[in-house]
Order: C-alpha cells, then structure tokens, then sequence
C-alpha cells in the first residue's frame, strides 16, 4: 500500500463519488453469478472503473447534474451562513477543486447565489489534484467568466478577490499568498485527494467531511449499543482476572463468558452495518481508514456547517487516550 492507499492490487473506495461505483461493481457480479456466466473479477473492476472514469471525463454527469440540479444538491441558509460569518470576521477563504468553472458556478450559485465569487479571496477550478500537489513548476492561468476561454501566458502574479483561476500548484499558491503552516483551516471530503499532501508538505490543519457519521453518532448514542459495549468491557475484565484460575468450574465460567463476550462482539458490529460494520473500528480496534484519518486531519465532521457552531476564535485540543502500558485517568 503507498502512500495514498494505493497498490497494485488494492484499490481503495472511500468517498462519495465510489458510491456509484461500488453499487455498479456489486450488480454486475451479482448478474453474473445468478446467471452462470464466467467472469474475471480483475476484468469487471477495470471495465466498470473505467465506465465511472469514462462518464466523468465525458461531462456527461456534470451535463446531467446541472439540468436538475435541484433534485442532486440541498439548498439551505447554513453555507451561507457561515461563509459570511467567516468574511465578517476578516477570514480570507479559497476553493480549489478539480471540476470545471461551468459546473462549480452552477452548483455555488444555486446555494449561495449569483455573486458567490465576491465571498472568496482565490478560487482554483480544474486544479486536478492530487498533481496540483506535487507540481512546482505549472503555473496559474486565468479564466474568463464570461467567454469561458483560459489565459495562455503565465504572467499571474497575484490573486485578485472575484477572480476566476486554473490549473496552477500548491507551493505557487503558498508564495503568491503567503498562507503557512496552522493559520489555515483546509477542508475537504477525501482523506488522500484533498488532506494528506497540505498537511505533510504544508503543515496546514484540516478537516475532513465524512457524511456517514451523523448515523454513527446516532448509533453510539442507542441504548442498544451502549448497554451492549459497557457489558462487554466489564466481561473482558472479568476474563482477564479469572483466566488464571485453572479449576474447571472456573474454565467453564470463563468459556461461557467467553461466548457471550464474541456475541456481544458481533452485536457491537453488526449495529451499524449487518455487512461491514462500522466505518471507524473493527469490533474493538480503528478501521484502516479511521488510521489514515486521524494521520491527515485535524478534525472531522459530517457537514462543513457544523463548525458554525463554533467561534472563529475556538481550538480543539486533542483527546489524550491511554496506550496500552497506561492506567486510564478517571475524573469524577
């Protein structure tokens, strides 16, 4: 696995866009399966990755988004809201994606209204990350609004307020800005796309939006699942304390305890999702992705606007959780 969770072998389906995916992978198996038609596992995943790939390329699902696009994106006051909460309060904010002007002018219109260009200090479209990370030498071009047409020289100096721009890369971004280390708040919905390289290049703080964990929330709060946790903690003390007593009235106890702890394992699991469990552990243990979370953002959220809740001023401190050589601190 390299450093963006990828390999030869392994290919990693860890964000919105991989929903489609995923869903396309499992009906063309499950076609083939119930009607007995041989297949290579290897050729299904390469066809249906480069179909997803072929209709991104093609504009077709940016053309068919921005026809209905009341039906595709929810319009509420809240990313408004904060966006001019953070001008008032003298933040400069920037976008940088990978789609195109077109469609990124549809989407924020609709949202934020016609002058949403005037809220941010750099907007970067057609970045394609994650090269716009790892390049130094492509430059910035500007983009015209209007004629929808790109600069060909590479005379952008500065960032001007309002303006449209394409292309380019992190580290001219931060000369021409002056943006460093932990006075930026980067946010972004791809723990390898969007977080990984400013964090360790950069060393900026980020936040990562992960829609799945308003329903993980609600999960942990059920009583279900709290009464199930707390009574598996206190069996594996229980366990851990007896298992030295070699009676076989105790070795009996302890094997029952034993079964019900691994039921109570499967409950704790099984809660949130019957096949795959749940996003951030493995029964007991932090899932792949929750390490390279924790390892490329600060903070995470299910929406952006959650952190209206918050001043401008506030800091989050981190957790300080027990290794394994230590007792945990208790404060009543």
């Amino acid at each position: 696995m390299n450093f963006h969770g990828t390999s030869r072998h392994m290919h990693q389906l860890m964000d919105m866009f991989a929903l489609p995916e995923m869903t396309l992978l499992a009906n063309a198996i499950e076609h083939f399966i119930n009607n007995n038609i041989p297949f290579d596992p290897e050729y299904v995943f390469h066809d249906v990755r480069g179909a997803v790939q072929g209709v991104h390329k093609s504009g077709e699902l940016h053309a068919e988004v921005m026809k209905n696009i009341e039906h595709y994106i929810e319009k509420g006051p809240e990313v408004a809201q904060l966006l001019n909460k953070l001008v008032s309060e003298g933040k400069q904010l920037f976008l940088i994606t990978n789609s195109e002007f077109p469609f990124v002018n549809k989407g924020m219109a609709y949202m934020l209204g016609n002058d949403w260009c005037d809220m941010f200090d750099v907007i970067i479209t057609n970045s394609r990350k994650p090269q716009f990370y790892n390049e130094h030498s492509r430059p910035f071009r500007l983009y015209d609004k209007h004629s929808h047409t790109q600069s060909w020289d590479s005379k952008v100096t500065q960032f001007k307020k309002g303006q449209v721009y394409q292309e380019g890369n992190l580290f001219k971004l931060q000369e021409m800005t002056h943006w460093y280390g932990y006075k930026v708040l980067y946010i972004g919905d791809h723990v390898y796309s969007d977080l990984a390289d400013p964090t360790l290049k950069l060393g900026w703080r980020t936040g990562a939006i992960i829609p799945e964990l308003e329903s993980e929330i609600k999960t942990i709060n059920s009583e279900t699942f709290k009464k199930s946790v707390t009574w598996q903690q206190g069996l594996q003390r229980l366990i851990e304390k007896m298992q030295v007593y070699d009676h076989p009235e105790s070795q009996a106890i302890i094997e029952q305890w034993m079964k019900e702890r691994n039921h109570l394992r499967r409950v704790t699991k099984e809660v949130f999702n019957p096949q795959f469990g749940s996003l951030f552990r493995t029964y007991h243990n932090p899932t792949y992705f929750t390490r390279r979370l924790s390892r490329f953002a600060d903070i995470y959220m299910s929406s952006v606007v959650n952190v209206t809740n918050y001043s401008t001023s506030h800091t989050f401190y981190p957790r300080r959780a027990a290794l394994p050589h230590e007792q945990p601190i208790h404060i009543g």
